[in-house]
Formats: structure tokens, C-alpha cells, sequence
């Protein structure tokens, strides 16, 4: 006999329900930047690998965001992964009206123009190999070309509407015992 179960009946799974149910789910924060007259970049918790062979990452953006009209027709972009202390970066980057690019962000211009942000555990750049609108975002699909990243550092989570962390470790990620 299994345990009854208290948590509440399912509801339907309207825009406010999924969006509660979705802030369950630890994210990794990352920006994304690309190419322009102004460059563009923006905080998401959407990237994801898609295939290795051939390497194909993802990220969404809604369609009404700032950034879109540049990332539409950008050819690369770069994928930032932030590392735990970089929160306030991730909140530049979340803020709308703002010169994103401005002190004390610190940053470069990168192959194909790109803008690389400093510091960052890791960045692609990546090439645009398709744009996918489903409902009011659009899937990037993009192939990474170049990568960098750190030997070192924790990355920055979202999850329940706030940045989180790796608990343990010197760098703040769990370690499994030697065996």
C-alpha cells in the first residue's frame, strides 16, 4: 500500500500554472550577445544543447524583446555561461532600457564582431543555422565555432525567481568522493 498523497489535484495547465511549475526547474544563466549598430545581449535561462554531431546548441527569445530584431538577422552570436558571482552581470543584461554595454560591464569585440564578455566560465561563438517561431519566441539554433572556458568557478542558477548556486565545494560545485 503506497502512502496516500497530499499534494494538491492537477490543474489545468494555463500560462500562470506552467509558468509556477517552470520555476521548479534550476536553469543555467547565460548571456547572449550578438553583432550590431548597437550590439544587443540578454539574460536567458533557455540554452540548451541540442545534437553533438553536428554540435548544435539552442536558446529562445521572445519575440518582442529588444534584442530580436538584431538576433534575427545576426549570422553569430555569442553564448555566455556565467559563473555564481557574476549575478549582477545576469541583471544588467535582464534590464530593459539600459545600455547593457556600458561600465562596469567589461567586454570586447571578438571574431565576426561579436561581443565577448570578460570573465565568464565559458563562451561560444556560434553560427545561426536556423530561427524556429513557435508561439511568441523564436528557437536559435546555432553551431558553435569557437569555445573558451575557465578550468575553474561554479555557474550561475535561476531557480524559484531567484540566482542559485552548487552547494559544496571550494568552487562552490559538489564533488564525488575519490574511488
Amino acid at each position: 500500500m503506497t502512502e496516500p498523497d497530499h499534494r494538491p489535484p492537477p490543474v489545468d495547465a494555463d500560462v500562470d500554472a506552467l509558468r509556477t511549475l517552470l520555476r521548479h526547474q534550476a536553469s543555467t544563466v547565460v548571456v547572449v550577445t550578438a553583432p550590431g549598430a548597437p550590439a544587443v545581449g540578454f539574460t536567458a535561462t533557455s540554452f540548451t544543447s541540442v545534437s553533438l554531431a553536428p554540435p548544435i546548441v539552442s536558446f529562445c527569445l521572445n519575440l518582442g524583446a529588444s534584442s530580436w530584431p538584431t538576433v534575427a538577422r545576426s549570422r553569430h552570436v555569442v553564448v555566455h555561461l556565467l559563473a555564481h558571482h557574476q549575478q549582477e552581470l545576469a541583471r544588467t543584461f535582464a534590464t530593459s532600457g539600459i545600455d547593457r554595454f556600458a561600465a562596469p560591464t567589461r567586454w570586447r569585440t571578438g571574431p565576426e564582431g561579436a561581443p565577448i564578455l570578460d570573465d565568464t566560465l565559458a563562451w561560444l561563438l556560434c553560427r545561426v543555422v536556423e530561427r524556429v517561431t513557435v508561439g511568441d519566441h523564436a528557437i536559435v539554433l546555432a553551431e558553435p565555432e569557437l569555445i573558451q572556458h575557465a578550468d575553474v568557478g561554479s555557474p550561475l542558477l535561476y531557480h524559484r525567481g531567484r540566482y542559485a548556486g552548487l552547494a559544496g565545494g571550494p568552487d562552490g560545485a559538489t564533488r564525488r568522493p575519490a574511488a
